[in-house]
């Protein structure tokens, strides 16, 4: 009897795959795509949801996968714990490790992914940018120290050449575009393969990019209420940060030494203090 490959995803809006919907507004995704090119007959299961931070994928997603007891299971979290006030990276670290390891234990080869570096495609004022980039950084330092001890598979983002284009993402800025997510499926495929997976190669549809009217009209649409939305939360914050790094600059202003990460904000963090991790980038 052949075997039927059981592969399930979790996390967030990147692993759900928000920025991709066919025209009845069905969402596909990147899992979709890599798992249409199985070789083996194969159950797919996406538990992840919009929004999702690593908190909700232990305590809720993570039950729900292990009950399949998938065979492949891809963990996708961070951006949004990054963007909440009470960010703390220690209990981030927490909560994907404690994901791996029950993953890990029922016998389930893991996938993970790095974030990109979002002050690349959305402009910001510098000030943000920098408190942005640190918190991202923070999540993928986590996610690359976890990877090597669990000894599991990382699509590193950043080193996708062309990563940035405009026709790798949506109209947002802020997820992949049918193509992106093609081109993750390409890039997670190869990681399978060195696994021993028999995957057949991703079908890449034509680019489409949509033009400036249409990226005006949908940002009038449909991203001006999400950051009005948003604003509520993230501006108060965002601009107690902003204070914050000033005075952190002015104190280090005259230290010799690189300072460790900060992480003003309105939560008291943890006392583990982790540094940015550079990671190569290929043009």
């Amino acid at each position: 009897m052949e075997r039927v490959v059981t592969f399930a995803v979790l996390g967030d809006s990147a692993a759900s795959g928000v920025g991709d919907s066919d025209a009845n507004g069905v969402t596909r995704g990147w899992a979709y795509y890599l798992t249409q090119s199985f070789s083996h007959p194969i159950v797919f299961s996406n538990l992840s949801r919009p929004g999702a931070q690593s908190a909700e994928v232990l305590e809720h997603q993570l039950p729900l996968a292990l009950q399949l007891q998938p065979d492949i299971c891809a963990v996708i979290v961070g951006g949004n714990d990054a963007l909440r006030n009470g960010f703390d990276p220690e209990k981030y670290r927490q909560n994907l490790r404690k994901t791996l390891f029950q993953l890990q234990e029922s016998g389930t080869q893991i996938l993970l992914l790095q974030l990109h570096d979002p002050t690349k495609i959305v402009k910001l004022p510098k000030l943000l940018g920098q408190i942005l980039l640190r918190r991202i950084n923070a999540v993928n330092e986590v996610i690359h120290k976890l990877s090597r001890e669990f000894d599991v598979e990382v699509l590193y983002t950043r080193r996708i050449s062309g990563i940035y284009d405009r026709k790798v993402w949506h109209i947002d800025r802020m997820h992949p575009s049918r193509y992106g997510h093609q081109l993750m499926a390409a890039h997670f495929r190869e990681l399978l393969l060195k696994r021993n997976w028999q995957i057949a190669p991703i079908q890449i549809d034509k680019v489409e990019v949509a033009s400036k009217a249409t990226s005006i009209k949908w940002m009038l649409r449909n991203g001006t209420p999400w950051f009005l939305k948003r604003s509520v939360d993230l501006l108060p914050a965002a601009l107690f940060l902003m204070v914050a790094e000033i005075v952190k600059m002015s104190l280090n202003r005259f230290s010799k030494t690189q300072a460790d990460i900060y992480y003003p904000d309105f939560a008291i963090q943890s006392e583990l203090k982790l540094q940015e991790v550079y990671e190569e980038r290929v043009s």
